[in-house]
């Protein structure tokens, strides 16, 4: 017999509906921009960890977008102004109790905004659909200092690598201290979170993306990025924005290199995005939140499932 029911109840269609309207009241009142972004790109995201989904079209390769991101930037280059995209996305390989291949993201982008001023308006668009939601805000060194009593800026690898054996079962060995840091991050310090709203922000350079590198109150390096936790959940992830043409086309060489040396699939960079930066890109900040997630924060839904008309599982 076959199941051709939807994954979520009637109730969470109309709970999504609901924060469909809420979303956009919210920036309407803002006077930021709905835009609508392409869904499939000649090009993709280079990141190591992100995989993406290709589409034979017309005789050409295309990929369904990890995020709007390189679109919405080619539009601030083009003078667009406060914008934010609404809309489906993709990733090859991510399926679990938060993560479906097709999933819904909502970002948007405030050009003369610094990532200090949109962690504000993250947080008023969350309380506002969440009254009575706490807010705290603590920088990545405070993270792992609080829950491990360490600096993550200066501890050696072999001090984190001993740290994540202490309290993770991994068979690992010769890794990066981003691998370890990462590892604690998921496995450790995420837990030790409350059920409010947290930022954590200032993460490792070598954790920058596409975010621009600052200088902290400690003198170290740092990136200007921030993530949104609700409940020990990862649901928002915002830069300082980079506008350095030539960084960004470093940082996709390096990128390029890891995922050689991890054996991963090579993809063709967005050489569009690097001419949008060439030619000017507002300094701006911006952030991407995960719409499914954000519902599971605001149905108690256990699983990502619940709040989609049919995950990967019911096509």
């Amino acid at each position: 017999m076959i199941d051709w029911q939807p994954s979520a109840s009637l109730e969470a269609l109309r709970a999504r509906a609901r924060l469909y309207t809420q979303i956009r009241m919210f920036f309407a009142g803002r006077e930021v921009l709905e835009i609508e972004a392409p869904v499939m790109g000649a090009a993709a995201v280079t990141d190591p960890f992100i995989d993406s989904v290709s589409a034979q079209c017309g005789g050409r390769t295309f990929y369904l977008q990890t995020s709007p991101e390189f679109a919405m930037k080619r539009l601030l280059a083009a003078g667009a102004g406060a914008i934010y995209s609404l809309g489906k996305v993709f990733r090859n390989g991510e399926c679990g109790r938060k993560h479906n291949p097709e999933f819904t993201l909502l970002e948007w982008y405030r050009p003369g905004w610094n990532d200090r001023q949109l962690m504000s308006e993250v947080a008023d668009l969350l309380t506002g659909l969440m009254p009575g939601l706490s807010v705290s805000y603590l920088s990545y060194r405070q993270w792992f200092q609080n829950s491990l009593g360490i600096d993550p800026h200066t501890a050696s690898v072999k001090t984190l690598a001993a740290l994540a054996r202490e309290r993770i079962t991994i068979e690992a060995e010769d890794e990066d201290r981003d691998f370890w840091l990462d590892l604690l991050v998921t496995h450790v310090l995420e837990t030790s979170l409350g059920d409010g709203l947290t930022f954590v922000y200032d993460y490792p350079r070598s954790q920058a993306a596409l975010a621009r590198l600052g200088v902290d109150d400690q003198g170290e390096t740092v990136a200007r990025r921030f993530e949104a936790f609700i409940g020990g959940m990862e649901l928002a992830n915002g830069y300082w924005e980079l506008t350095d043409a030539q960084e960004q086309r470093r940082r996709f060489a390096a990128d390029q290199t890891r995922r050689r040396a991890l054996e991963l699939p090579i993809y063709p960079c967005d050489e569009k995005l690097v001419a949008a930066l060439a030619h000017g890109l507002p300094d701006s900040a911006g952030v991407a939140l995960g719409v499914d997630r954000l519902l599971m924060c605001l149905t108690g839904a256990p699983h990502i499932r619940d709040v989609l008309a049919f995950d990967a599982g019911q096509l």
